[in-house]
């Protein structure tokens, strides 16, 4: 972040303005938005600066003196000498300086403003694409109606009340989301603020005062790795969790979408080493339900296929606790995609089976003749350490050693990496291309479809073998 966004409270404050053209006006309309008392420093005052009552102006050069009882200075004139001036002498007394269009000689930058008062909205690029700003801007003016600053207004003014009422912090925040997000922001917005306000009344009286309620646990679905593969029921209730739980499978681009102020814990299992062993896990989510929190549970692909949600929604239910679950894209048909390898196919495969190739004492204990089948896809979830074996008892079984095999790393991410090649020869592959955790194999005749319709490639790229 190249910037810290940041808002200035500048009523009455005394800020300068050194120049008086176009480019000056808007910043000077932009202050006196803000409440700030503004004066004009500039030898020539053009028409619209001049029009403006509510101004102190000053026609004459800028010298370093100048800046002496002002809290924040803005030069817009068209003479890099005195632009430099006004930046060196603001720096120098720690005054904020912004210099227009020169972000080198400014402490702070102007953003792209959406203004739904008390609502502000503020887009920057840093100064590299203002034009894109501005574009995204517009975006956003289109999809926040001006009815937002009114209910913004209308929390305001019960804000003491609510809190008096509802003492418990994460139910205020519930009872508030509450408010923004159904019938009476609906009323807001539709121009009916009265009977608004009269919902919001009834809503505070029907609380019974009882904080000790519980939360709410929402076992979500991340996905296989890219961030824009979640559902937006999934981002939807990310966005409001208070607590978010999750295993080392999600991306930190998906942690990242979590609000700020929530609470982040981690634990993810690796071969052998376990932050936090299931049944921990699943009193956790219990906890801190019970505690009044809502609680993202994040897991890698979908939580009920290889994810253990079934057994972390027992507990829950077995203590009364409410909860969501929201599927995700599974591993085996995200990475699947990204491969460019259909799982079924008429001339290939007319049904796909998934199985976990973990480990158990040293053993892959599988229905090898039933995966040994032809005309079927084979999709193997937690593999890479039993590969060999894997490949090993498929051949013993009856599989051709030149049956197509691929092995994905990282799958829907800018690091994939395929490795592609027959079950006699991908284990060899495998040790030469350093692969690591987490993986996905895919077996049958449909992985040699992958040359002809791979169109996703990761930075890491593509090792294909087949």
């Amino acid at each position: 972040m190249d910037y810290l966004p940041i808002f200035f409270n500048l009523k009455e404050q005394h800020c300068l303005v050194v120049g008086a053209g176009d480019i000056a006006a808007r910043k000077i309309e932009l202050l006196s938005r803000a409440g700030a008392k503004i004066t004009v420093l500039a030898q020539e005052i053009g028409e619209a600066v001049g029009a403006m009552q509510y101004l102190t102006i000053q026609q004459k050069s800028f010298v370093p003196d100048d800046l002496s009882q002002f809290k924040l200075v803005i030069s817009a004139t068209n003479n890099p000498e005195t632009n430099a001036l006004v930046a060196k002498t603001a720096t120098e007394q720690s005054i904020p300086v912004n210099v227009v269009d020169n972000p080198g000689l400014s402490s702070f930058i102007f953003p792209a403003i959406v203004d739904r008062s008390p609502i502000v909205i503020a887009i920057s690029s840093g100064g590299s694409a203002p034009v894109l700003a501005r574009l995204l801007r517009a975006k956003l003016e289109s999809l926040i109606p001006p009815a937002y600053g009114r209910l913004a207004c209308l929390a305001d003014r019960y804000r003491d009340k609510v809190k008096q009422h509802v003492k418990h912090v994460p139910l205020r925040r519930i009872f508030w989301e509450t408010v923004f997000q159904g019938n009476i922001a609906e009323q807001v917005f539709s121009g009916n603020e009265q009977i608004a306000e009269n919902l919001l009344i009834q809503s505070l009286n029907a609380i019974d005062g009882n904080d000790n309620n519980y939360g709410e646990v929402y076992l979500i679905g991340a996905g296989p790795g890219a961030a824009d593969l979640l559902t937006f029921r999934a981002l939807r209730l990310l966005q409001q969790a208070d607590v978010v739980v999750y295993d080392r499978l999600v991306s930190d681009e998906i942690i990242d979408l979590a609000r700020r102020d929530a609470e982040k814990i981690y634990v993810g299992k690796q071969r052998q080493n376990h932050s936090l062993p299931q049944p921990d896990i699943n009193q956790l989510l219990a906890d801190l339900a019970k505690s009044g929190k809502r609680v993202a549970r994040l897991k890698g692909g979908d939580p009920f296929i290889f994810g253990r949600g079934g057994e972390e929604i027992e507990t829950l239910m077995a203590q009364g606790i409410p909860f969501q679950v929201v599927p995700g894209i599974t591993a085996a048909s995200g990475c699947a995609s990204y491969a460019g390898i259909p799982l079924t196919h008429r001339d290939h495969a007319q049904s796909c089976v998934f199985v976990t190739g973990h480990l158990k004492d040293d053993r892959v204990n599988l229905n090898w003749k039933q995966l040994s089948l032809p005309n079927q896809t084979v999709v193997i979830y937690m593999g890479l350490v039993g590969l060999e074996l894997i490949c090993a008892a498929l051949i013993a079984h009856g599989s051709p050693k030149d049956l197509p095999i691929a092995l994905i790393q990282q799958g829907t991410t800018d690091k994939q990496k395929i490795v592609t090649g027959t079950l006699a020869t991908l284990p060899g592959l495998v040790v030469d291309e350093g692969i690591k955790a987490p993986t996905l194999i895919i077996i049958g005749t449909v992985v040699s479809l992958h040359d002809k319709l791979s169109w996703f490639t990761g930075t890491l790229g593509d090792s294909s073998n087949v």
